[in-house]
């Protein structure tokens, strides 16, 4: 039966391409995930949605093609096969129309940079663009319902991930408070786009390697839309979908979405291409609704287990000045490594809110927030997540820093984004747990890229 059902894939995404695109062949399935799916987000709401036949470009746009056409190579991991990053979402609607012009086709946007950055996207035009959510699903899925293209899990030889933690490691990582031994595969490093096999649509790392950006700005679903949704015309976040090198299993999931206001840029971001099938009609606008924050009087807040943010947290003030306040919950956290991170799991697939033990005075005061903590399985801990429910963020900056052991930031951008949507984000900072000599030309060069001097 599996077989019959990818033979019947494979010709609904047919070998007919447009310039080495794929079609895409359109249909309908379910966006989202089910309420039983494990590590399923709020966001996530199942529905059924039909899109249109489509062309998508097989491989994520390497840093050879980007360059070729841009003059430049942001990229953290510098090699020409591999995924451009670090380029934000103007940039990638940018490479589209250079893509389109050098191949003599119509450019799908034009671009306002006299009204924030304003994008119209021209659906009767012919060229490159970015692929709509709802089609980057569709595609990524291939015809499947289940957390990942390969089914119920995902493992590090069939995706570019952090392999130590794959799908639902979490619940098992930990036995008798003794740590096991790790799984999998951690490269730590981007791969080249033709890496692993296809998804039965014959598409490469629709899961891992660089999260790819897509047209629309984050909101909830919006249901009622169930013909090719475009989502929302304004907003503060664009969507990136598929999870990164850096990224848990859990966070590769078909249904996960991430987001990042559309200036912002980051090491594990980069993009895939789209084609029109057929000529479409009519102009659909993207507005940014980003706030434009004050600047003045800065708070450095954070969250500390081992000591080691409440460290950097220190060198910060030492620089800055500013005041500082440490986000301690009621009840600690065990103080035993092991406990810690299995409590910080459970706490974090429960979404829980822990009270806190202090309120910062005269909050309002302040117009920029240092906002510190430790990548705790890829994301804030939840008592984070509680500080910024606690607090009104109107016309404040968060400008955040993070401790880690190998994942950078993870997802926990997108989760601080997810919380307070209409927040400016400043470019964050990720330091290893060991620290170094560099700390403090590291903290200076932060807060000189944020603006801030001292």
């Amino acid at each position: 039966m599996k077989i019959i059902l990818a033979l019947l894939i494979c010709l609904i995404a047919s070998s007919a391409s447009a310039d080495d695109l794929i079609l895409i062949k359109g249909g309908k399935f379910n966006m989202g995930s089910p309420e039983n799916e494990a590590w399923r987000v709020h966001d996530e709401n199942l529905h059924e949605v039909e899109v249109n036949d489509f062309y998508l470009a097989p491989f994520e746009v390497s840093q050879a093609e980007f360059e070729k056409l841009t003059g430049q190579n942001p990229s953290n991991f510098k090699n020409p096969d591999l995924p451009v990053e670090n380029i934000s979402w103007l940039d990638a609607v940018d490479f589209c129309n250079k893509k389109s012009l050098a191949e003599n086709l119509t450019p799908v946007y034009k671009i306002f940079p006299e009204q924030n950055n304003k994008v119209e996207w021209d659906k009767s035009a012919n060229g490159y663009r970015l692929p709509t959510e709802a089609e980057w699903e569709y595609a990524c899925r291939a015809g499947t319902q289940t957390p990942f293209n390969t089914q119920t899990s995902i493992s590090p030889e069939e995706a570019n991930y952090y392999g130590h933690y794959p799908y639902e490691i979490e619940n098992n990582y930990f036995r008798q408070g003794k740590l096991k031994t790790k799984p999998g595969i951690y490269r730590g490093t981007t791969v080249n786009v033709n890496s692993f096999s296809p998804n039965s649509f014959g598409l490469y790392n629709m899961h891992g390697n660089v999260g790819e950006w897509v047209w629309d700005w984050y909101s909830q679903y919006n249901t009622s839309v169930k013909n090719n949704p475009t989502g929302s015309e304004s907003g503060t976040l664009k969507i990136y979908r598929g999870g990164a090198w850096n990224d848990f299993g859990k966070n590769l999931r078909s249904a996960y979405r991430a987001a990042m206001r559309q200036d912002g840029f980051s090491f594990n971001i980069g993009l895939r291409v789209a084609r029109n099938a057929a000529a479409g009609s009519g102009i659909i606008a993207s507005v940014s609704a980003a706030p434009n924050s004050d600047t003045g009087k800065i708070l450095i807040a954070y969250f500390s287990w081992s000591g080691t943010t409440r460290g950097i947290a220190g060198h910060i003030q030492k620089i800055t000045g500013a005041d500082i306040f440490e986000i301690e919950p009621v009840k600690s956290y065990s103080s035993d490594y092991n406990t810690v991170l299995d409590q910080a799991q459970k706490d974090q697939r429960a979404q829980v809110r822990p009270e806190l033990k202090n309120r910062v005075k005269n909050f309002d005061e302040y117009k920029i927030i240092l906002l510190g903590y430790p990548n705790w399985w890829a994301s804030i801990p939840m008592p984070v997540a509680s500080f910024l429910e606690n607090y009104n963020f109107e016309s404040k900056t968060i400008i955040p820093f993070c401790s880690h052991g190998g994942g950078r930031f993870g997802q926990s951008l997108t989760a601080i984004a997810k919380l307070v949507p209409n927040v400016a984000l400043g470019q964050a900072l990720s330091i290893h747990y060991s620290g170094g000599a560099n700390l403090g030309n590291e903290i200076r060069e932060w807060l000189a890229k944020n603006n801030l001097t001292f």
